[in-house]
């Protein structure tokens, strides 16, 4: 297909995106409307939305290519996207949470921790965590986006992430969270429909059944690369050898970090605030299942199984065809699908990019303009939503910057990374006001330094996999990690900082006064 092509198709799309957000900042008239979309947001919408932003690029591009190279162990993770991250938050988190909300009319996540433990201090903790922390997650949806419009289009990758980052940031400050909804609604369609399509064309294309496909992928494990079976791997539909380095890198770091903290997700969690009823949120566990088991389900089980493709086509496997993880989805859909589909795919990687980038940004905003500086703007007009614009601005330009910083094959990595991070800070604190009355705010505020201290220690000090990039265990202590025996640099800082934090909010609440109850 044409570069012209390409062009109006991507044109046209903007179009849409651009009447959306449009849409949505005519319906924008208070706060509430741009941080909660006035907290009445059809549920099929919050559903979509939902799922949308929980499946970014990362998700297609990052551990579509980890499937490629590690196989189909990475589907344990589809299993706890759907039945953690879509039944258990909404069933057992996303009703209390919606009440909860509604009880202390919190718009922010922030707000919805300090208010229920009377600290001002909590959520001011919460917020400035939000906006350090997730531009690192935001950068690596970025530069999915971006590596994918640069293997489509040909052009300079720079470029591509300039173009890219300034369509989000337009709809997502002027739009508001009902610009994000009704952008990602349609994002989510896209998605849907075209990893559907894709799975479906794999098996045409290549001429293959179902129960065909997979005991040919079994029978080429012998070709596993060599680096690869020295961490561990042993095919392509078997998981890795239990305690081996890539076990401990699928198991601990990509599905732990991301299938529990999945739970503790800012931009997840305020969605729950957004629906009027527990009924409506009932209606939408089924879809965001179904949206999650075919999306995510599908990229797991193609990226594996393009290492039949890259055999057929190049003699090699898809590790080899392509050294950076991080390319060989594109560079498989470019080759493998029809000329049509990648223009329309790629209207897939932009829709999950930009569905999960504009739920941060707004998250990230809200935290820096509704929670940290809560009264920047509001001098002259006590609506304004000057504070909140103003730090989705800084937190696109901050997570602009760091994408250039990034490593090859780092979008996953960079995901698990700071899910793991919200999980073990935020979840303890976040599980206990939704059940535990007796959890005081000392409790709840010594879990969330326990939790991102330990994470960031354990990250610069530990965990080899970024302790080594970071490089502060060798300028102090002239060694990559402090401890240097196996396997304890390669077990996630998830499995360190998690329960301590939990252990830390049971302890200290109940050795502190309790809070009084609220009505």
């Amino acid at each position: 297909m044409s570069t012209l092509t390409l062009g109006i198709i991507v044109i046209i799309y903007i179009f849409l995106i651009a009447y959306l957000g449009y849409l949505g900042y005519k319906k924008t008239n208070s706060a509430s409307d741009y941080l909660l979309g006035g907290g009445k947001t059809n549920p099929i919408i919050m559903a979509l939305s939902y799922g949308a932003t929980f499946i970014s690029a990362s998700a297609i591009v990052g551990f579509g290519g980890v499937a490629a190279t590690y196989g189909m162990g990475i589907q344990w993770l589809c299993l706890l996207n759907m039945l953690v991250g879509v039944v258990i938050a909404f069933i057992f988190f996303g009703r209390r949470t919606r009440k909860l909300g509604a009880t202390y009319n919190s718009r922010t996540f922030a707000q919805l921790l300090g208010t229920h433990y009377g600290s001002r201090t909590i959520q001011v903790f919460v917020a400035v965590v939000i906006f350090i922390g997730m531009p690192i997650y935001a950068s690596v949806v970025m530069k999915g986006g971006a590596v994918f419009i640069e293997q489509m289009f040909d052009i300079d990758l720079d470029l591509a992430l300039l173009l890219f980052t300034v369509v989000v940031a337009t709809y997502v400050i002027t739009g508001g969270i009902k610009g994000v909804m009704y952008t990602d609604a349609m994002q989510a369609i896209i998605m849907f429909a075209c990893m559907l399509f894709m799975l479906f064309w794999f098996y045409n294309v290549m001429d293959l059944g179902f129960v065909e496909a997979n005991e040919k992928l079994t029978s080429i494990a012998p070709l596993v690369p060599e680096r690869l079976r020295e961490l561990g791997h042993q095919g392509w539909t078997a998981m890795p050898i239990t305690g081996s380095p890539q076990w401990y890198t699928l198991v601990t770091s990509l599905i732990l970090g991301v299938g529990i903290g999945c739970l503790a997700q800012p931009q997840l969690v305020v969605r729950f605030m957004m629906v009027d009823s527990t009924k409506q949120l009932n209606r939408g566990v089924l879809i965001g299942c179904l949206f999650l088991i075919v999306t995510v389900g599908a990229i797991y089980h193609v990226g594996a199984l393009s290492n039949l493709f890259f055999l057929k086509a190049d003699g090699v496997v898809a590790s080899e065809a392509v050294k950076d993880m991080d390319k060989i989805i594109p560079l498989f859909i470019k080759r493998a699908m029809p000329d049509w589909f990648g223009a329309v795919f790629m209207l897939c990687i932009l829709s999950a990019s930009m569905s999960t980038l504009s739920a941060q940004f707004h998250t990230m905003g809200a935290a820096f303009g509704a929670d940290a500086f809560p009264k920047l703007g509001k001098k002259k007009n006590p609506n304004s939503t000057m504070g909140v614009r103003f730090g989705v601005l800084c937190a696109i330009i901050l997570s602009y910057m760091i994408c250039y910083i990034l490593s090859d094959s780092i979008i996953a990595r960079g995901t698990a990374l700071f899910m793991g991070v919200c999980a073990a800070t935020f979840l303890p604190t976040y599980f206990c006001a939704l059940y535990w009355k007796r959890a005081t705010r000392q409790g709840a505020l010594a879990s969330l330094w326990v939790g991102v201290v330990t994470s960031l220690f354990a990250m610069a000090f530990l965990h080899k996999a970024e302790a080594a990039p970071l490089g502060f265990c060798q300028m102090i202590f002239g060694q990559d990690v402090l401890i240097d025996v196996y396997p304890w640099y390669a077990i996630d800082p998830i499995l360190f900082a998690l329960p301590l934090s939990t252990l830390t909010i049971i302890v200290v609440s109940l050795r502190t006064k309790p809070m009084i109850a609220k009505d």
